[in-house]
């Protein structure tokens, strides 16, 4: 199959492209140059969001497009609209964030969804724009042509938002590690490379329509991440477990300073953690132990020195080390 993929050379774009690459298909990659495109595929450069910024793709043709676009829903638009005659599907990485606030746990595809967004709209928040991503894509391409991946949190080797690779830095530094509890907390969460192939198979098998698209509830815990983190950094790590009551009292904001970790009995908790993914299951969706991905992005991460890429239109995440250490009081 020809695929092309706009961006490419980062995080979920690229586990995309090397996918379809395993896969023996054909590859062109539309980005801005500001990184490097795995080897294999075609490179187009542009700028979507510049006038004439998709001049690049005024010629060509493609059995699926792929796009992770996260900013303003126009964007998306203005790619669907020259593309429309020109490929076969559109598949959208979109996420869990366009169902309107809180969606109870077990929510499935036809919760409902965020008011307010527009397919031509300029950027502004997440979940109007990742909606509006949506809408877009259905506006050129229609619901049979249309696949909607309404994604979880996404963990794995090129992760540039720094939740994982914050863990396994602190991790290598060892002695305590204030870790949050309760240990037998679920998480949901997907690793990249079985978000790219399921996605590669659903282009393959022609699907269509809306999938949350993260591993199924529970497929690890708080417990099993840390521990997992804890030894394939080399086990110096003493995690030193804290109720969630003490760590709310001292301030600690969970998703960002404490990555991943959201309180339980929470809706961010429900939120965050408690998709119904039978739909991406029923279809192909894949879910490797939670060891091969903290192991393989430790690897990646030592390949770059311990330092991650991070997304600029992201804030940095992690617990200061005066926090932490006051917490437990070391």
């Amino acid at each position: 199959m020809r695929l092309l993929m706009l961006g490419g050379t980062e995080f979920v774009g690229r586990a995309v492209v090397e996918a379809a690459l395993a896969a023996g298909w054909d590859v062109t990659v539309f980005h801005r140059g500001r990184g490097e495109a795995p080897s294999g595929v075609r490179t187009l450069h542009g700028d979507r969001t510049a006038p004439d910024g998709l001049a690049a793709l005024a010629e060509g043709e493609w059995d699926v497009v792929v796009d992770t676009w996260s900013a303003a829903p126009r964007a998306v638009r203005d790619a669907a609209r020259l593309l429309a005659g020109r490929a076969g599907r559109y598949v959208y990485v979109s996420s869990c964030s366009v169902y309107a606030w809180a969606p109870p746990a077990g929510y499935t595809e036809d919760a409902p969804l965020v008011e307010g967004a527009s397919a031509g709209a300029e950027q502004s928040d997440y979940a109007r724009d990742k909606r509006g991503g949506e809408l877009a894509v259905l506006e050129s391409f229609g619901a049979d042509r249309s696949v909607l991946v309404r994604s979880g949190l996404i963990l794995g080797p090129y992760e540039n938002i720094g939740r994982l690779p914050w863990w396994l830095n602190r991790m290598a530094r060892g002695g305590p590690v204030l870790a949050p509890g309760p240990r037998d907390l679920p998480l949901q969460y997907v690793d990249v490379r079985d978000l790219a192939e399921w996605i590669v198979g659903a282009a393959e098998r022609g699907l269509s329509g809306a999938y949350n698209l993260v591993a199924p509830r529970g497929h690890t815990t708080t417990g099993g991440l840390l521990d997992a983190c804890a030894r394939a950094t080399g086990g110096r790590a003493e995690l030193r477990w804290t109720d969630p009551a003490a760590i709310l009292e001292a301030g600690v904001e969970p998703w960002t300073q404490l990555p991943v970790w959201v309180p339980p009995g929470s809706d961010l908790h429900d939120a965050l953690h408690g998709a119904d993914v039978s739909r991406a299951l029923a279809t192909g969706l894949r879910a490797r132990p939670v060891e091969e991905t903290v192991a393989d992005t430790w690897s990646w991460l030592l390949g770059l020195g311990g330092v991650a890429p991070q997304r600029s239109d992201r804030p940095a995440v992690g617990l200061d080390p005066a926090v932490e250490a006051k917490l437990l009081g070391v």
